[in-house]
């Protein structure tokens, strides 16, 4: 019997690949994984060793923030017989490109939050004055420029 004949169940699958059962059956919707064999009565998917090899694919490609889209891609072009490295190479180039437009984003969200906390100190210290009970819920929400 040769490796590729040999199968496993899906939860058997799933721990040898790292991932959940719940993942594997996304993945199988998806349509990431190929259909797969059941057992004679017709009752659990079995999976065999190429299959594991790519969940554990598909759990790496995540690791690396690749989308499931992506994924989908990567295999199809592999499925294809051609060597899916450029687009792997492109799609971690866009994926590096997001992270660093959140990262701005979040430094600029960062320094509105500070500016925020620092000009409405002087309304929190005067809490309960006339300064706080001008502002209908909250001065430090209600005096913050958000230009």
């Amino acid at each position: 019997m040769s490796i590729e004949n040999v199968t496993v169940t899906a939860g058997q699958a799933a721990h040898r690949a790292g991932i959940s059962r719940k993942a594997l059956r996304v993945y199988l919707e998806r349509g990431l994984l190929a259909e797969t064999e059941r057992t004679p009565a017709g009752y659990r998917r079995l999976y065999t060793e190429s299959d594991v090899a790519v969940l554990t694919f598909i759990r790496q490609a995540r690791t690396l923030g690749l989308h499931l889209d992506d994924i989908a891609d990567i295999l199809a072009i592999h499925r294809g017989g051609a060597a899916p490295c450029a687009t792997v190479n492109n799609l971690i180039d866009t994926r590096i490109t997001e992270i660093d437009t959140a990262i701005a984003d979040l430094s600029a969200l960062r320094t509105s939050l500070t500016r925020a906390r620092e000009a409405a100190l002087p309304l929190c210290q005067n809490s309960g004055s006339g300064a706080d009970k001008q502002a209908s819920v909250c001065a430090i929400v209600e005096h913050t420029d958000t230009a």
